[in-house]
């Protein structure tokens, strides 16, 4: 069935959205439950990536180990809950990083807040490859609640794995600093360090929209520090209702090759289908598939082809709905002068525009996914398509601002994930190119 949510995409953003609804999941699992009858659902998230060397156009930004030092992040939940477990990754880590003592606060309580256990212990070892979830914190958190989170690392850290940007920073400062309220720090790294999930106790079967995506989805433009990306808007939408928001954006994401990171079809079992609680997905992937080939990111790269691309969405949609997870495709917003006057420009050329162009046409028609939302049609300049309005250009022509990323959000409406307003499943079946994005192939 279809649920257009308008049919004009010429008035304001939130009436841009077309949101045609074919649902071909199967029925999310009921809840994500401990053995004590607990449900616990992802509230905030940050997905880990490999820090990579020198070699690459971009620094990563962060010193390379860290010893005797403390970590201060903060951290804007989404859904509220009874308790909170926190989860640190090292993911793509060569060698165990040495826990020594962790704290949570509610921001600007730091020196009143708990203390973290693992197995009742204050400190953890968090071996190569794995995660480390915390035991529950009796801290009971407000929908959008600040969190702040203190780590100690009491011995020589390498940082193999981290979260690249996000508009967010982490503040260093030297020995056991997690129960001081005057943190004093001696250095701001942007990123995340090892902190990669907040998860929250939820009196209800939880309910969990997970946002896979590039830099756009991770927020590059967005004021830092200021939770002001797409899914962050989204998260204050959605959370009157107790649906919590995890932001699965990592800048220079791909859906078919590695990038600032693994491909998406690498990390989706980690940093969607195994999240607890996760029943909806929005997928925005693609623009670094096209824009990086042949530019200083990928120079010696072949094009990215239509048809490639399509079976790549195919086969993230097919494991997604094995796993009753529902998911929302986002058409990809346009970046004609992405980065120019810039070290890193070349994302753009005509052919990646007729690329995009018939991608998006393939996602609005292509049948693949149970809704859509056409970003695509919210972020261009109605005077000039292939460009973003400038009124939602961050300045770089790549990524939105402030404002474009919150019509972003405002295109999505609420009532697709409110469960009295759910559609019940379709049967899934095969989706196929659409005959224009056969024919772009020609």
């Amino acid at each position: 069935m279809t649920i257009p949510i308008d049919k004009t995409a010429s008035s304001a953003p939130a009436l841009a959205l077309a949101l045609a609804l074919a649902l071909g999941a199967a029925a999310p699992a009921a809840a994500h439950a401990a053995t004590d009858g607990a449900h616990w659902a992802t509230s905030w998230y940050a997905s880990p990536q490999p820090a990579w060397g020198a070699g690459f156009i971009l620094p990563t930004g962060v010193p390379a180990t860290l010893d005797d030092q403390t970590l201060r992040e903060t951290v804007r939940v989404s859904a509220g809950g009874k308790r909170v477990r926190l989860v640190f990754s090292n993911r793509y880590g060569h060698a165990p990083v040495a826990i020594g003592r962790v704290r949570l606060a509610l921001d600007g309580q730091a020196g009143a807040g708990h203390a973290v256990t693992f197995g009742g212990r204050d400190d953890a070892v968090l071996a190569p490859g794995a995660q480390l979830v915390s035991d529950a914190v009796a801290l009971e958190v407000a929908p959008l609640a600040r969190l702040s989170v203190s780590t100690w690392l009491p011995r020589p850290t390498r940082i193999d794995s981290f979260h690249w940007g996000a508009q967010q920073t982490v503040a260093v400062a030297g020995h056991d600093r997690t129960g001081a309220p005057d943190f004093a720090p001696h250095a701001v790294v942007p990123g995340r360090l090892f902190l990669s999930g907040v998860l929250v106790e939820t009196a209800a079967a939880p309910h969990v929209v997970v946002a896979l995506g590039d830099s756009i989805t991770d927020g590059n433009g967005s004021s830092p520090d200021r939770d002001r990306r797409w899914p962050d808007a989204l998260a204050r939408r959605l959370a009157p209702h107790g649906i919590a928001v995890a932001n699965a954006g990592i800048s220079g994401a791909r859906l078919l090759r590695d990038g600032m990171g693994v491909n998406a079809l690498a990390r989706l079992e980690q940093d969607v289908l195994a999240q607890p609680g996760a029943r909806d997905l929005i997928v925005l992937l693609g623009t670094n598939d096209i824009g990086w080939p042949g530019s200083p990111f990928a120079p010696a790269e072949a094009p990215a082809e239509l048809d490639d691309l399509v079976r790549g969405y195919i086969q993230l949609v097919a494991s997604a709905h094995a796993r009753g997870i529902r998911v929302i495709g986002a058409t990809l917003p346009p970046f004609e002068g992405a980065l120019e006057g810039t070290p890193y420009a070349g994302h753009y050329s005509d052919a990646k525009e007729r690329l995009r162009r018939a991608l998006n046409a393939w996602i609005r028609a292509g049948g693949a996914f149970d809704a859509v939302v056409d970003f695509d049609a919210v972020l261009r300049d109605p005077r000039h398509p292939g460009r973003l309005r400038p009124d939602y250009d961050s300045g770089d022509h790549l990524h939105p601002g402030d404002a474009g990323y919150a019509a972003m959000a405002d295109a999505i409406d609420p009532a697709l994930f409110i469960p009295a307003s759910r559609p019940s499943p379709a049967p899934a079946r095969p989706p196929a190119p659409s005959r224009s994005a056969r024919r772009s192939r020609q």
